[in-house]
């Protein structure tokens, strides 16, 4: 199985970029064939060294917090404090489902 960590840009030159995980303090060049030239700045999920696709703003910190619980899922920790909003709820059906 492949996970994708997101990865900030640092400097990109055309289809090739330095970039940070944050998570483990390093930097990576990173291909960016596939999703093309970015700006400094800009944050990508990386796999296997190449950029798959550009990650907005709005949904940045979800993917954070996502990797953060599978961290801690991994270690035997407690994953409610990265899922808040879903905590103390039930799942709701999407609407084709709920009539069955």
């Amino acid at each position: 199985m492949c996970i994708g960590v997101p990865m900030k840009i640092l400097s990109c030159d055309e289809l090739v970029a330095v970039c940070r995980n944050d998570e483990e303090n390093r930097d990576e060049t990173v291909d960016l064939s596939l999703i093309g030239t970015q700006k400094a700045g800009d944050w990508v999920l990386v796999f296997m060294g190449a950029a798959r696709e550009v990650i907005e703003p709005d949904l940045l910190e979800s993917v954070l917090q996502a990797r953060k619980a599978m961290f801690a899922a991994l270690n035997g920790g407690d994953v409610d404090a990265y899922f808040a909003d879903l905590v103390g709820r039930e799942p709701e059906l999407p609407d084709f489902l709920k009539n069955k």
